[in-house]
């Protein structure tokens, strides 16, 4: 017991150190640019108190049940051999976590909201709700596709900084022809999908499928799915948006 409290607290202190810089920068502006006092002060203070504990018990979360989880069942994909298995379960992945995201759901939103109001969209309820659920989904089956394509690229060992510096070649080029109101969405969900659902469970399928696979490293070969799930909606969004 003494042991995993030690371990909670460890983990407090650590949330404690990331987020500090953040509130220096906040108290910084308040009090010596705005020369503003802090407005409910106790309650900045208990938020904070609560983000600090949520920061640790989601950490100990981590640890304890995700991580864990994603390399096992990458594991076993692996040893069963089936490589359409391993992309589709890659693709459910990655589909299933994205629609999930609490970001992107927020984001979605918003995006209707504006459109309705700038006339790209018929300005109703249920337009907007297509809308935003029509970008959900692009967004998800971007990022299923950004693991199918990441988890092959394991496989067979291509080099990953030739699929970003591809892949962002290519967003460049899209947006050249993308409606201009849809490319700050778009760079927005390239953002919002790198969050606290997807991130644990890409990282670990990554890394547990390259430790399983001989001759990957886990530190070269697994990681990088997260860039090419970041990287992929702003593509699909900007099409979306092209044809929407």
């Amino acid at each position: 017991m003494n042991k995993a409290l030690l371990g909670f607290l460890k983990l407090v202190g650590g949330a404690v150190r990331d987020l500090s810089p953040i509130v220096l920068v906040v108290a910084f502006f308040q009090i010596a640019v705005l020369h503003q006092p802090f407005p409910n002060l106790d309650s900045i203070i208990v938020g904070l108190v609560c983000v600090i504990l949520g920061l640790a018990f989601f950490i100990q979360g981590l640890e304890m049940g995700l991580f864990p989880i994603g390399e096992a069942l990458a594991t076993a994909m692996t040893r069963k051999g089936s490589l359409i298995g391993l992309l589709a379960f890659a693709f459910m992945l990655g589909f299933g976590t994205t629609i999930a995201e609490p970001a992107l759901t927020a984001v979605a939103a918003e995006a209707a909201e504006i459109a309705g109001q700038a006339g790209a969209i018929d300005d109703t309820s249920a337009a907007k709700g297509d809308y935003a659920i029509g970008l959900r989904v692009t967004v998800a089956v971007s990022v299923g596709a950004a693991l199918v394509l990441g988890v092959f690229r394991i496989l067979v060992g291509w080099p990953i900084q030739y699929f970003i510096i591809g892949g962002y070649i290519l967003v460049v080029i899209i947006t050249i022809f993308a409606p201009p109101e849809i490319i700050g969405i778009a760079y927005d969900t390239g953002g919002v999908t790198t969050s606290t659902i997807t991130v644990p469970l890409v990282t670990a399928l990554g890394v547990g499928l390259a430790s399983t696979i001989k001759g990957r490293n886990p530190m070269l070969d697994g990681f990088g799915l997260i860039a090419f799930a970041s990287l992929t909606p702003m593509i699909f969004v900007m099409i979306f948006g092209m044809v929407a």
